[in-house]
């Protein structure tokens, strides 16, 4: 059994000029990020692994969350690869995680989160919104073989205001 949850990041800020790799959080992305990742605190198994696209957005929604969670001794890593809009890359990046992974927590961006929540969960979802979170649980022993599985747990910022 695998377990996926994943996570889009929080609402950026175009107020700066900087490109859009380096784009920061405006408020209410903190705040909705810090929202989510509290409601979130005792309804979840921790993960193996926490990864993030290396984008200032991603990175500072997982650091949000590592830090609500006390996942601070959970192994986290960036991928560039997962810096991915179209899910092309975020699919390929799952299937070549180590198979003594079982529970992966990711953060990404949209459309590439969507699509993928869209394409392996259980739920249909027009969008997954800023700091939303979707959980898929996934009845396979190695990630390369990932299949559509069973969403088990949606949290959406607007479902906790």
């Amino acid at each position: 059994m695998k377990k996926i949850t994943i996570i889009r990041h929080a609402k950026s800020s175009w107020e700066h000029q900087v490109i859009d790799f380096e784009r920061p959080l405006k408020k209410r992305g903190l705040e909705d990020a810090f929202l989510v990742s509290t409601h979130l605190d005792n309804q979840i198994i921790k993960p193996d692994l926490i990864v993030s696209s290396d984008a200032n957005r991603a990175r500072t929604t997982a650091e949000i969350f590592i830090k609500t969670l006390n996942f601070q001794h959970i192994d986290f890593q960036t991928n560039s690869k997962l810096y991915d809009f179209s899910g092309n890359d975020l699919i390929q990046v799952i299937k070549n995680y180590d198979n003594r992974i079982n529970h992966l927590m990711v953060f990404g961006h949209n459309f590439a989160i969507t699509s993928f929540v869209n394409t392996y969960g259980s739920v249909i979802y027009d969008n997954v919104p800023t700091s939303g979170l979707v959980s898929i649980d996934f009845n396979i022993d190695k990630w390369k073989h990932l299949v559509p599985g069973k969403t088990v747990l949606k949290i959406f910022p607007k479902d906790l205001k």
